[in-house]
């Protein structure tokens, strides 16, 4: 096993346990970033669900299609992240919300793209050498149209 399958298996393998962290502190975490409970309860279902995803179907990826997934993933966390931060110092109180939502949008967004790229990835070239109904063009006619009349009248 690669460093690099290893580590995207890592990144699958931490989003289930910190889906299970959340949770099983969603009360605790819920007083933490200010938010309900059941939002807390929610990520951490997405977390489990977009993890455990994650680290079957990374085997079943090229990795640089995985590369570019989770890292477009960590940087959205980071832009959240820090648009909650943001919003938490200026005194607002959507902070927590911004965070624990994309916890619950992103790992499910993720997960989504990996189980829908790999059943295109899975599908054999094409090596069906007769045309197709798709592949049919009508014949090609020499009929021109007339050329305007450019004639003094």
């Amino acid at each position: 096993m690669s460093r690099m399958l290893a580590g995207a298996i890592a990144d699958g393998a931490f989003k289930v346990v910190l889906g299970a962290a959340f949770a099983v502190g969603s009360a605790w975490l819920a007083d933490l970033f200010g938010v309900e409970a059941w939002l807390v309860l929610i990520a951490g279902a997405a977390l489990l669900i977009g993890g455990g995803i994650e680290a079957v179907y990374v085997r079943r990826r090229p990795m640089a299609t995985c590369l570019r997934l989770m890292i477009g993933y960590d940087i959205g966390w980071a832009v959240a992240s820090a648009v909650a931060l943001v919003v938490a110092w200026q005194g607002g109180t959507a902070g927590g919300e911004i965070g624990v939502a994309y916890l619950v949008v992103a790992p499910l967004a993720l997960a989504a793209l990996l189980v829908g790229a790999a059943a295109t990835d899975a599908q054999p070239p094409a090596t069906d050498v007769h045309p197709t109904t798709t592949d049919v063009r009508p014949p090609a006619t020499d009929v021109r149209p007339a050329a305007p009349d450019t004639s003094a009248a």
